[in-house]
């Protein structure tokens, strides 16, 4: 049975792209202030 190759964690996923995180730098906050100006529903992961 072969293995599946990409497989991310959850906590990896929030860490570096959750919410929390994105607000942590300027180009962050630029990134969340795009999406919103867009009308995402999902903000961040």
């Amino acid at each position: 049975m072969t293995r599946i190759t990409l497989m991310g964690t959850r906590r990896k996923q929030k860490r570096t792209s959750g919410f929390r995180a994105r607000m942590r730098t300027k180009s962050g906050r630029r990134v969340i202030q795009a999406r919103r100006r867009k009308g995402r529903k999902r903000l961040a992961v």
